[in-house]
């Protein structure tokens, strides 16, 4: 989640309540044209990472590998179009989470050879979060990534919400990453607990 996420709401609210409810990663995602830049940025991530560290959830940023570094974020995530996996895992350090955004088994190839640890994956359904999203999926791409990588991590992406959770999971995601259906959601701590639920309800593989 960013700031434009918020929909006229305090973010660090929404984040707060998210940790309460239990999410298990938190990634900052500042993006459009609203977006904070600069100090504004660096001091909101800042709040973003004391209440992550608060409530012992890993704080990852989106992309921004500099304000990473600058704060000693837990970790980055990159797309296929921004900074190349290798040289963003030399720069933050082994230590740290590196996750990238795949739309195929041979990219999964890829980032699991420059030292991924989580590849996330989408988007799976319809999404409104990303103005240059590609079309929809499905959970045919996880299928095929899980059988060709049992071992990795797999995040869905993409226009997922309670409901259409569970197929995610079945299909070999081991979490999924979430923007409108908790920041848009009246109770956001009722709401982590519905993915909770369809974690428990699906069939583990």
């Amino acid at each position: 989640m960013g700031t434009t996420n918020a929909v006229g709401r305090d973010p660090l609210v929404i984040l707060e309540e998210a940790l309460i409810g239990g999410i298990s990663h938190f990634q900052l995602r500042e993006k459009g044209t609203a977006a904070l830049t600069g100090k504004e940025l660096k001091t909101f991530a800042l709040a973003c990472q004391k209440l992550c560290r608060r409530h012992r959830v890993p704080f990852i940023i989106n992309d921004d590998v500099e304000l990473a570094c600058a704060i000693d974020a837990d970790g980055v995530h990159v797309g296929q179009e921004d900074l190349d996996c290798a040289s963003v895992q030399s720069r933050i350090g082994k230590d740290k989470i590196l996750g990238v955004s795949v739309h195929s088994v041979e990219e999964a190839k890829r980032a699991v050879a420059d030292g991924a640890d989580y590849v996330g994956m989408g988007p799976v359904y319809g999404t409104r979060s990303k103005d240059d999203a590609k079309p929809p999926a499905g959970i045919v791409g996880i299928v095929a990534v899980k059988k060709a990588f049992p071992a990795l991590s797999i995040v869905g992406i993409g226009g997922i919400k309670p409901e259409n959770a569970s197929a995610v999971y079945q299909a070999g995601a081991e979490s999924v990453a979430v923007i409108s259906s908790l920041a848009g959601a009246e109770d956001v701590r009722g709401q982590v607990n519905l993915f909770k639920e369809a974690y428990k309800g699906a069939p583990q593989l």
